[in-house]
């Protein structure tokens, strides 16, 4: 398969060390000490230098190898020259070994649509909660999340100098997901993982209604799904406004080849087109498994507050 592999899988093979050159960018830049803060929309609302050169890293490197994919990411930055060391020309030769699943093997560059989010929970970077950070890049087509990359560039952080920093997670529909290992909250326990720092009283009440053995309030939608397949928690509810397309994209693809679900509280799919709305205005409800039992509980308060796109 790798004399001549499809688009698809070369894009995904290149957004692997392209996300992992994103989690090097971002390791350096806290570092060096010097996070250059700003405000976006409020004091919740946070860009830093490694959201900027990150992001630039990405869209410079994915666009050069793929001229034609349409790139959407999370910073409003200016047009300008990318330095060079920021380019990351490489692939992942794993990727490119597998054989891509028959419904994808034909999808051509202008078809596909990649969702970045150059750090995932910026705000918990900025406050040293650094196992909360990710850097992630979805694809999308026809409007579904196919495939996906995670970066957690401080993964191992707690365990000191001198420790193996960060992992690289992909995973696509029909090939199933890699580089962690998929594990299930018990079955007779409810471990729920919400926002740690965008609460209100919707989200709250939501929360209880899932009657949870356990609360975990975790920063970053890309951690909170890593949560949901390292068996840390069963369900990730978030009932409000808040999330967007870049922060969702990467993680449901990655849920999804592990035979999990996202979705809004009404239980219905997001759509990843290049001309969607970026809010994921009727919130997040992702699960492992047992789905079905999570939207049932979703308060009509939550559903009248949240409409359906």
């Amino acid at each position: 398969m790798s004399g001549n592999p499809a688009v698809v899988m070369r894009l995904v093979a290149s957004a692997y060390t392209v996300a992992e050159k994103a989690g090097a960018i971002v390791r350096n830049v806290l570092h060096s000490g010097e996070l250059g803060i700003v405000e976006k929309t409020r004091a919740n609302d946070l860009q830093t230098l490694a959201d900027r050169l990150a992001q630039q890293s990405i869209c410079a490197s994915l666009s050069r190898c793929f001229p034609k994919i349409t790139i959407i990411g999370e910073e409003e930055l200016p047009e300008e020259e990318i330095r060079e060391d920021l380019i990351e020309n490489g692939h992942s030769e794993e990727i490119l070994q597998k054989t891509c699943p028959a419904e994808y093997s034909g999808l051509k560059e202008e078809e596909l649509v990649v969702w970045v989010d150059p750090l995932d929970g910026t705000k918990e970077y900025t406050e040293g909660l650094l196992d909360n950070v990710t850097v992630l890049i979805g694809i999308a087509y026809g409007g579904k999340a196919i495939a996906g990359v995670i970066n957690q560039p401080f993964y191992n952080y707690q365990l000191g100098a001198g420790a193996d920093l960060g992992r690289t997670m992909w995973g696509m529909l029909g090939l199933g997901a890699f580089g962690f290992q998929l594990q299930e909250v018990p079955g007779d326990k409810r471990i729920v993982t919400t926002t740690r720092s965008h609460s209100n009283k919707l989200v709250t009440d939501c929360v209880d209604a899932m009657e949870p053995h356990e609360v975990v309030r975790v920063g970053g939608a890309g951690n909170k799904i890593i949560q949901l397949v390292e068996g840390k928690a069963s369900a990730y509810v978030f009932a409000s406004p808040g999330c967007k397309k870049w922060d969702t994209c990467a993680p449901e693809a990655i849920l999804q080849a592990v035979g999990g679900k996202l979705t809004d509280m009404h239980g219905n799919a997001y759509c990843y087109n290049a001309n969607v709305k970026h809010m994921n205005s009727a919130g997040i409800l992702a699960t492992l498994r047992n789905h079905e039992y999570y939207i049932s509980r979703v308060p009509q308060s939550v559903l009248q507050a949240l409409k359906s796109e």
